[in-house]
């Protein structure tokens, strides 16, 4: 039987799963929208995984999960690793990029910005408040413009002016569109001034303090947008390069964390199987009264039987369940 390691990442916008072999080759991804179940697009994905590789001689070595609904998803499916999104990005951009020193990653809901230095992480910056270049963000605006995401930043390309827009927050980069519109800009031109903003306000608060090398690499599910690549490599005076498998590189990632883990510790994977797709998965959510915390314990309930329960900072429930 030829081992293959599975990868899940899941976001608050999309959901990626992806299937590596031995060498780290990818054999599977899929981009799925999350829509806002988690869960359901986690069993999706698992699903055409199954389908895809069913009757090759395929068997799962080990798990991976990362993104910002790791815990309940690594305990749906039996993660072997469960790991942040810097350092999951970081060891997929380090396999294929060898010589990478910086690490753009702009997501649904959240950007990045990765320093690496011989292959090992050094500093890092995250931005999960505003969100202003978000790949959400973005899709707002080109329905807003009537413009498809897909041609959003080809149009970008085509602008004979320069517009600046106000790119510091959502709100006043909305607003300050409807003012160049109504001054009769065009769209190539306020979506070019958009993404020009976008990666200023993205360099000026991510990068702040940081010295930028090249080799640059960008990746997240804006990184198909071509206006924002071309306003990156304006704005850091080099080519910045798109990996193959730019919006799935987490998964990669992590799947590639989970066979070293697995083979370092030489203990069998603990992958609940492709039945996982099947289980009656349910997170509720209670407020603890226990003290002044008043903390949110989230408690996981698999075919009626509570599995697991966190969120808590003084231990009292999650521990009960170990």
């Amino acid at each position: 039987m030829k081992k293959i390691y599975l990868g899940v990442d899941i976001g608050s916008v999309s959901t990626n799963v992806v299937a590596i072999d031995e060498h780290g080759d990818v054999l599977f991804d899929r981009y799925i929208r999350t829509n806002g179940q988690p869960i359901d697009s986690v069993k999706k994905g698992m699903a055409q995984l199954k389908d895809a590789v069913e009757g090759q001689g395929y068997e799962v070595g080990a798990v991976g999960v990362t993104g910002s609904g790791r815990q309940m998803i690594g305990l749906m499916v039996g993660a072997d690793v469960v790991k942040n999104e810097i350092t999951a990005h970081a060891t997929a951009t380090v396999h294929f990029h060898p010589d990478v020193q910086t690490i753009f990653e702009i997501g649904g809901q959240d950007s990045k910005i990765i320093i690496v230095k011989d292959g090992i992480v050094t500093d890092f910056s995250m931005n999960t408040v505003c969100a202003a270049g978000t790949g959400s963000f973005l899709d707002h605006q080109a329905e807003r413009l009537g413009v498809p995401i897909q041609e959003f930043g080809e149009l970008a390309l085509t602008a004979e002016n320069n517009v600046r827009i106000a790119g510091r927050c959502t709100v006043f980069a909305e607003s300050d569109m409807i003012a160049k519109q109504q001054y009769g800009y065009s769209k190539a031109d306020i979506i070019k001034g958009l993404c020009d903003a976008l990666v200023r306000n993205y360099l000026n608060n991510l990068g702040r303090g940081k010295t930028l090398h090249p080799p640059f690499v960008f990746q997240g599910g804006v990184a198909a947008n071509k206006g924002i690549v071309n306003a990156f490599e304006e704005q850091v005076g080099h080519k910045v390069t798109i990996p193959k498998y730019y919006n799935v590189m987490g998964a990669i990632g992590v799947a590639m964390m989970a066979k070293n883990q697995v083979e370092k510790s030489g203990q069998p994977t603990k992958f609940k199987g492709f039945g996982c797709i099947d289980l009656d998965f349910t997170p509720h959510s209670f407020e603890c009264n226990g003290c002044s915390n008043a903390c949110e314990v989230i408690k996981v309930v698999v075919n009626g039987e509570t599995v697991a329960m966190w969120g808590d900072k003084c231990g009292k429930w999650s521990s009960s369940r170990l």
